[in-house]
């Protein structure tokens, strides 16, 4: 039996089913050519969702005519890549990584090429229902890192999580560049210079859904559910019920939940804020702009130092790297008042804590669950990181207005403790829980 026919069901003779099943060498060369069709893919992804986030609050402020809502079109993009999560993953479970990708990818060229038709008519209800397509394309590119895992051995599971994070770099990079250009290149039409940037977004996602569709095969998902053992074939076992039901049974990966939320989230609520600190103490843009670089490149070019560390050392020790990183960023940028290079060192760190968190708690929750409810459970971590980090984000503007910059940082630091303890009491516990299917434990 073939992987694809097995994944879909198809009857084969049990010689056929032996000689069909890769071998360790065909298994890692399928990891490397997934792992690369993900890389390239983060990468063009990478390039879009930067402009949405670099240009919606100015294209809001330009389409509603008020500063009063420049905030409502980047938080429907949160709450857009929220609230796709669960069907994106359902779809997954369903139809493999290959349909749910290239889906998310579709709809997020849909919401772009609606933000600029309501920038065209200036229709600001519609914007923001475009937003909210175009954080499709931020689910797709979180959901990537879990394609790269399907089919890892559980020692370098972290690892091919962290490789597709890293790839993110060049894009986050690059795509904040490339949005004045873009801008330019519809100048003398009906779009607005802001606007343009969105519709070559439409363009690269459609691009990258076109690599995803063409280049990732056979599926991640639906190859390793083959190689899986008859019993974890039930459908029943691939709900979100199932799902759920298998995060509530494991202390791990709860915790795994909890890191990747609760990093994500401290993560978000300080980095939104820190421009307007920044300029509160006369930073100009082009110091903020250099300040937000320093994190992004803290957040996505040392993940692969991350994926290393939780897969020699162990994902519970890394996941207490990031409750320090994530705290020490805390203090540096809550202290540093007129300190611009403080504030940058404490973004910087921020990004470390966050790919700390965000590798090792990926990593240990794929480890946790049984292998039919993965996707599921995936699906679920993404529902919870964005919505918590959209709840942050919103607080953050009232906090810093009615307490400051400093009690931000300070509460970011006491929503930290519970993550700590939860892994402090899995430290404890050394002998691991069953992740529901037999391959050896990865440490931590």
């Amino acid at each position: 039996m073939t992987t694809t026919d097995k994944a879909a069901g198809k009857p084969a003779g049990k010689a056929s089913a032996a000689a069909a099943v890769p071998g360790p060498d065909a298994l890692r060369a399928l990891q490397r050519r997934t792992s690369v069709v993900l890389v390239v893919s983060q990468i063009l992804g990478g390039l879009g969702v930067p402009i949405g986030i670099a240009l919606a609050p100015v294209l809001a402020v330009e389409v509603s005519g008020t500063e009063a809502v420049s905030g409502l079109a980047p938080t429907a993009s949160v709450a857009g890549t929220a609230l796709l999560s669960i069907p994106l993953a359902s779809l997954m479970t369903s139809r493999g990584r290959r349909p749910g990708l290239v889906l998310a990818y579709l709809i997020g060229a849909l919401g772009a090429a609606l933000v600029v038709v309501a920038a065209v008519i200036g229709n600001f209800p519609l914007l923001l229902l475009g937003m909210a397509g175009f954080g499709a394309a931020s689910s797709a590119n979180l959901q990537a890192r879990f394609a790269a895992a399907d089919l890892a051995e559980p020692d370098r599971r972290a690892r091919a999580i962290s490789t597709v994070v890293w790839a993110t770099t060049i894009g986050a990079v690059l795509g904040p560049n490339i949005a004045a250009p873009a801008g330019r290149s519809f100048s003398g039409t009906s779009i607005p210079v802001t606007a343009g940037p969105f519709l070559w977004a439409a363009g690269i996602f459609l691009v990258t859904g076109l690599v995803v569709a063409v280049l990732l095969r056979p599926d991640p998902l639906l190859t390793a559910r083959a190689l899986a053992p008859a019993e974890s074939q039930s459908p029943q076992g691939r709900s979100l019920r199932a799902g759920v039901a298998a995060v509530a049974a494991s202390s791990r990966a709860r915790l795994a939940l909890v890191t990747v939320a609760v990093s994500h989230t401290v993560m978000v609520s300080i980095m939104v804020m820190t421009p307007v600190d920044l300029g509160h103490h006369g930073a100009d843009l082009e110091l903020v702009g250099l300040v937000i670089s320093g994190h992004i490149a803290g957040m996505y070019a040392f993940s692969p130092v991350m994926g290393w560390l939780s897969d020699r050392v162990g994902r519970l020790a890394v996941i207490g790297l990031a409750a320090g990183l994530l705290s020490l960023a805390a203090l540096l940028a809550g202290t540093a008042g007129p300190s611009h290079a403080q504030t940058a060192a404490g973004l910087f760190v921020l990004g470390l804590g966050w790919s700390a968190g965000l590798v090792s708690g990926s990593a240990l929750l794929t480890d946790s669950v049984p292998q039919p409810a993965r996707a599921a459970v995936q699906g679920l971590s993404d529902l919870t990181m964005n919505s918590a980090a959209g709840i942050g984000g919103a607080a953050a503007g009232l906090i810093v207005a009615q307490a400051g910059y400093g009690w931000l940082n300070a509460i970011g630091a006491c929503l930290l403790l519970p993550m700590a303890a939860l892994a402090l009491m899995a430290t404890r516990s050394r002998p691991a829980e069953p992740a529901g299917e037999t391959e050896p434990a990865a440490k931590g």
